[in-house]
């Protein structure tokens, strides 16, 4: 019954325009009725309805033997990303990096002198430390507060290691100001987040992650860097 209702609510006719829409963005110097025709499989009459549809909606433009799309729908798209956090857009990509790895993968912003989970997939290993999208961690002693540290000027890491309150949580916690982990920027040259692996020292060693992780999680993080300068 579920299959039959959804089938008397499919429209077809809007499942073939949507068809057209992508085959002209697909080809921004533009077709001709033929070429969309015969790429979308539909008959020339077809084709023309469809392509003199957006035209006359706007969505469409017609020179000469040519249609392509026109600005509108990068309006409409717009519209929909400013509406939409990046971190809908980044999540898939960091789900396939926790599952790859079988670790979690998170993404932080800077707020004060902590960082701010953004973002966040859970391996399927258990870590004592539960984290979830809100929780805060000192920027100072955690590895995405140090790629996010790294892009500010010397006056302004200066000001902030002068309000951060820098204590030794750990036996490893680095507590000399100078160490900074390199940044991972946007293609404007700004940090605007970090994104990690965490997995415990007994399964990996520093070297295996250099060598398994960071490849992977520099991949997911230019993957993710495409929708920062949308």
């Amino acid at each position: 019954m579920r299959d039959e209702a959804a089938s008397r609510d499919h429209v077809n006719s809007l499942e073939r325009g949507l068809g057209v829409m992508e085959i002209l963005a697909a080809h921004p110097s533009g077709l001709t009725l033929t070429e969309t025709a015969e790429k979308a499989g539909l008959t020339r009459a077809g084709a023309r309805r469809f392509l003199l549809t957006l035209v006359a909606s706007g969505y469409a433009t017609q020179t000469g033997r040519l249609f392509s799309l026109s600005p509108r729908l990068l309006s409409v798209a717009r519209t929909w990303l400013q509406g939409t956090s990046l971190w809908t857009f980044a999540e898939p990509f960091m789900r396939e990096t926790a599952a790859a790895l079988e670790e979690s993968c998170s993404a932080a912003t800077l707020s004060g002198e902590d960082v701010v989970y953004v973002a966040r997939v859970a391996g399927p290993r258990i870590i004592s430390l539960e984290l979830h999208v809100g929780s805060r961690l000192p920027a100072y002693c955690t590895a995405m507060g140090r790629v996010l540290l790294s892009d500010k000027s010397l006056d302004e890491v200066a000001a902030f290691l002068e309000r951060a309150s820098i204590v030794r949580r750990t036996e490893r916690t680095v507590t000399d100001p100078e160490p900074i982990a390199a940044p991972l920027r946007d293609r404007s040259g700004a940090i605007v987040a970090a994104i990690n692996v965490s997995a415990q020292s007994a399964r990996h060693s520093v070297a295996d992650m250099e060598r398994e992780f960071l490849p992977l999680l520099k991949r997911t993080a230019a993957r993710i860097e495409e929708f920062f300068v949308q």
